[in-house]
């Protein structure tokens, strides 16, 4: 049977395994763009379906300038993207790891304990 580690080697392996200073920022700044109700309300109709600007208007009752500036802050934190279709542009998430977060995160948030 392997030895347990020991609390220094415990120690050690932990503080290698936090990442530099970079990284951390970057993580918080994620954490802080997901933390605010409005752009959440928006990453959640983006996770149901991929939609235009005036659709996020239409469904999150909201005005245009706020719905456009917050979809400017998540798609700076790379949570967000766009394409364009003639004169309209949509957005969806980024990709399967924000899809998967944000999955996760209604998971979580549903669960009964």
């Amino acid at each position: 049977m392997k030895n347990p580690v020991t609390s220094t080697e415990l120690v050690t392996a932990v503080q290698a395994a936090i990442p530099d200073e970079a990284v951390l920022d970057h993580i918080t700044t994620l954490f802080k763009v997901f933390g605010d109700k409005t752009r959440a309300r928006i990453l959640y109709a983006l996770f149901e379906s991929e939609l235009s600007v005036s659709g996020l208007v239409a469904v999150l009752d909201m005005s245009q300038s706020s719905v456009s500036h917050q979809l400017q802050t998540l798609k700076q934190a790379g949570l967000v993207k766009n394409r364009r279709a003639g004169k309209a542009i949509y957005y969806s998430l980024a990709d399967h790891h924000v899809i998967n977060i944000f999955g996760q995160v209604i998971q979580h948030v549903n669960e009964k304990n």
